[in-house]
């Protein structure tokens, strides 16, 4: 289980130990650490912000709530002069010349940026297996994989080398690693968090979300990042409510749906028998059960690939080797050189999904199959709406097993797609998710899944807080 707190951490430097120490700890942990964590660290700059802030904190100067504190940031989310790779190739060496604004504004509140964590490269994958720069690990089992796509942030709060990380969630990136590797990983709703500076994969289903050792970290870093930005036109213009008001008001009266379609059939009967616990300790909470139904889940996973591999398609047809990717060698042509770029730099998965998103949206099979993916989508949607009728909030597994072991799913990619099925109509729909681990099974962790109505991330942030100290 993950050791370093946000709590922890500001009791340290209370006491004196220097935020140069801290970072210096976090740093050296992300050197010695044997599971992949990170595919770039920024030892030099974390440092001299470090002596900074000391020298701040000393001459008695008003210090932002994360001051002083190690951080870590998911390797598709921009950071100026830092190398952004998305666990590619193509990106290898790229230094943005701009930061995303949730990182902006973690360093404005005084975080640390140590480095860039491993991830599936761009996003696209459950294993974190595909990232260019070495394969990642589960810290409860190194012979598995941590999650995907952001299974680095995952690993680097498990490993309690940083006590928060962002990561990025399409289908389930953050709410899977967070599964697999016992954190708390939180999806706000779409719009909730500025897109700005996260490269994109799929943009309609992209999300930018933390992960943190326990459910109250987590609300503070979202209150943080979360918020309007006059640079990303599907960020959200609503107020941003101070999420960590939540956490002790308790699930008395709180209707939890329970939606039939994700605890059936597939769902490994130890891993259903860990997430019933989880429920029980809202119910002995004072939370009530109520019975719903999403039958349209059965078509997510089918409307989810097309969607996500079409917007793929498009949104990577800009790393063509002209402008700031790297670039094959002794190309004879321009068009010789497109190719040869993008078939030797991108990785296989890539390869395929954007294969498969260019086929679905050419011409005589984009009413077949994109159209039509867009209509269960908004199917979903509705379905989602109308369970929320009856209940605040919905409990979900987010895996039907526990970790996989390395490359059991590399050669079925099928069978990795298949494995989305728990979390990716939440994308679809746009809603808020939070994984809350539960009993492991096994020696390994299970995260039961809270999923809430859009912009209702303090119901998720109560329940799970109620399901955090029923297990404490």
């Amino acid at each position: 289980m993950p050791t370093l707190t946000l709590h922890g951490a500001r009791e340290r430097l209370s006491q004196g130990e220097s935020s140069e120490s801290l970072v210096s700890k976090a740093l050296d942990a992300a050197k010695s650490s044997t599971n992949g964590a990170f595919n770039t660290l920024d030892e030099s700059r974390s440092l001299d912000r470090a002596r900074e802030l000391d020298k701040a904190r000393k001459d008695g100067k008003s210090l932002g709530p994360l001051a002083g504190i190690p951080i870590a940031i998911k390797d598709n989310i921009c950071t100026e002069g830092l190398r952004t790779t998305c666990g590619s190739k193509i990106l290898d060496g790229f230094k943005p010349p701009y930061s995303a604004t949730a990182v902006l504004r973690l360093e404005s509140a005084g975080a640390i940026l140590i480095g860039k964590t491993a991830m599936d490269e761009f996003g696209m994958g459950s294993t974190s297996e595909s990232n260019a720069f070495g394969v990642v690990r589960n810290p409860a089992d190194p012979t598995r994989t941590p999650g995907g796509s952001s299974g680095g942030s995952a690993v680097s709060v498990a490993e309690g080398i940083v006590p928060v990380a962002l990561g990025s969630d399409t289908g389930g990136s953050i709410r899977l690693p967070a599964s697999f590797c016992g954190v708390v990983g939180l999806k706000p709703t779409y719009g909730r968090v500025s897109r700005y500076g996260l490269i994109a994969y799929a943009s309609s289903l992209d999300q930018i979300g933390p992960f943190a050792s326990n459910v109250s970290d987590a609300a503070e870093i979202l209150s943080l990042i979360a918020g309007a930005d006059d640079r990303d036109n599907t960020s959200a213009r609503l107020d941003v409510p101070d999420f960590t008001s939540a956490l002790d008001q308790g699930v008395v009266g709180l209707r939890v749906g329970i939606p039939a379609e994700y605890w059936g059939e597939g769902l490994d009967p130890q891993v259903k028998a860990a997430l019933e616990d989880g429920v029980r300790r809202l119910t002995d909470a004072g939370a009530i059960v109520v019975p719903v139904s999403l039958p349209s889940t059965k078509y997510a996973v089918s409307a989810y690939y097309i969607i996500a591999m079409a917007e793929a398609s498009s949104n990577l047809s800009r790393f063509d080797g002209v402008r700031y990717t790297g670039r094959t060698k002794d190309a004879k042509s321009l068009l010789d050189m497109y190719s040869r770029t993008r078939s030797e730099l991108f990785g296989q998965e890539v390869q395929r999904r954007i294969l498969l998103g260019t086929f679905v949206l050419s011409s005589g099979y984009y009413d077949a199959y994109y159209a039509k993916a867009q209509r269960i989508r908004e199917l979903i949607r509705r379905e989602f709406q109308d369970a929320f009728r009856h209940c605040d909030l919905l409990a979900a597994p987010t895996a039907p097993t526990t970790a996989w072991k390395l490359g059991e799913k590399l050669e079925d990619p099928l069978a990795m797609y298949l494995s989305d099925i728990d979390t990716i109509a939440v994308n679809l729909a746009g809603l808020p998710g939070l994984v809350v681990p539960v009993s492991p099974v096994g020696g390994l962790p299970v995260g039961l899944q809270l999923i809430a109505p859009a912009f209702q991330e303090s119901t998720l942030i109560r329940a799970g807080r109620a399901l955090e100290k029923a297990g404490d």
